[in-house]
């Protein structure tokens, strides 16, 4: 069984964790974990798992490493860890983060995953892309990549499309929470409960959502398929169309890409 670390455990690195377990892709007996909070620490023992402060203590032995840090952590944790590390995989999901500059950190023949995941692997439906430096072998890929499967979708993608991914589904979930905020106050302002008005709300965009997944058809003919001529939603649908509302979307989307490239060139 593959020894897997991994460093931090805040809401990411814990889905992560948790999925990987749950879906028995790792056992909890091979995977250690590093965190300076406490509190941290004690989720990941409860989890069963090898639960310390010290992030060399926790890389020792592993062969694939997890860095899930703050991206203005990595080149601090870099430094303290890269002799340890050498010859493991090193995943990363630090946002921004080149190969590139990966390799620099943790030495230029270091085993490199880029990985962008998002924040639905917290309820188990993550989407996340992957990318890998050329001395990853398929088999070290397939593993990481069944980690990331275990709490979501995951697919490997060129890095130059990683700003886009960045647009979509990195900060994608946010764009998908102000439509959800915006009908549940109007539920509330026409009479629901807050409570009946995300229930309504969210699961209305959870079904729809899976239904685009199962579906052959387009999202365009799905929208066209609730929308009977003369009826309610064609109605909703012409103010969205007169309002610009797939413009807005694009234009929001291409403003995240933009800054992700900025981001990742600073």
């Amino acid at each position: 069984m593959n020894k897997l670390a991994i460093i931090g455990f805040g809401h990411m690195g814990s889905a992560i964790i948790e999925g990987a377990l749950g879906a028995g892709v790792v056992k909890p007996a091979d995977v250690a974990v590093a965190d300076a909070s406490a509190e941290n620490l004690g989720r990941a023992k409860a989890l069963g798992v090898k639960a310390v402060s010290d992030n060399r203590e926790a890389v020792k032995g592993a062969e694939t490493v997890i860095i899930a840090v703050k991206p203005n952590n990595l080149s601090e944790l870099a430094a303290e860890i890269r002799e340890c590390v050498k010859g493991a995989v090193i995943v990363s999901i630090c946002a921004g983060k080149r190969i590139e500059t990966l390799k620099e950190l943790f030495g230029e023949g270091a085993k490199i995953i880029r990985v962008m995941p998002n924040t639905p692997a917290l309820a188990g439906e993550g989407m996340a892309a992957l990318c890998r430096s050329e001395n990853v072998c398929d088999d070290e890929m397939e593993y990481v990549l069944g980690i990331f499967r275990s709490f979501g979708k995951a697919e490997i993608l060129k890095e130059e499309l990683f700003d886009t991914v960045t647009a979509v589904s990195g900060s994608g979930p946010a764009y998908v929470y102000a439509f959800i905020d915006g009908l549940m106050k109007y539920a509330v302002e026409s009479g629901m409960t807050p409570e009946q008005a995300k229930i309504f709300s969210a699961q209305t965009v959870l079904g729809s959502a899976k239904l685009a997944l199962m579906s052959e058809e387009s999202p365009q003919k799905l929208k066209e398929n609730v929308c009977s001529p003369g009826g309610t939603t064609i109605e909703a649908v012409k103010v969205l169309d007169e309002r610009g509302f797939e413009e807005i979307i694009r234009d929001a989307a291409k403003a995240c890409e933009e800054k992700s490239r900025k981001l990742a060139n600073a």
